[in-house]
């Protein structure tokens, strides 16, 4: 009996990051947790957060890449992930070092960078009214 293999791309913003076309099984890391997907699973979107993604060949070998978030997408036989930032590597560790450094932390930064632009725009909006009560 032929295996049933999908197509795999990880999409980065400016790049192909990997294109792999006999994935027999992927697991994706969500806010809701590990989400596995197969061949004959059903079409379906998931937001995806950073972790690392385990999916395993048509040679039986398991592959990783570590992530950053962004969205999974499966229509038939192909499976697409469009993330911001991926690392490759069969280093399981070292990859999840890379997450917890790299993707989380910036995550951080950018919270604190949102926070600042919003306390900018709240004092725009003050000077505004002040000067229309003027």
């Amino acid at each position: 009996m032929k295996q049933t293999v999908m197509t795999m791309k990880i999409l980065l913003p400016f790049q192909v990051f990997e294109e792999r076309t006999d994935v027999t099984n992927i697991v994706a890391e969500t806010s809701a947790g590990s989400f596995g997907i197969l061949p004959r699973r059903l079409d379906c979107v998931a937001s995806i957060v950073p972790g690392i993604l385990i999916y395993e060949t048509a040679g039986g070998e398991e592959k990783y890449a570590a992530l950053d978030e962004g969205v999974l997408v499966k229509t038939g036989l192909e499976v697409f992930l469009s993330v911001r930032r991926a690392h490759g590597g069969d280093n399981l560790e070292a990859l999840q070092r890379s997450v917890e450094e790299e993707f989380l932390d910036m995550d951080e930064s950018e919270k604190s960078v949102r926070r600042v632009l919003a306390r900018l725009e709240t004092g725009i909006i003050r000077k505004f009214v002040t000067l229309s009560n003027e």
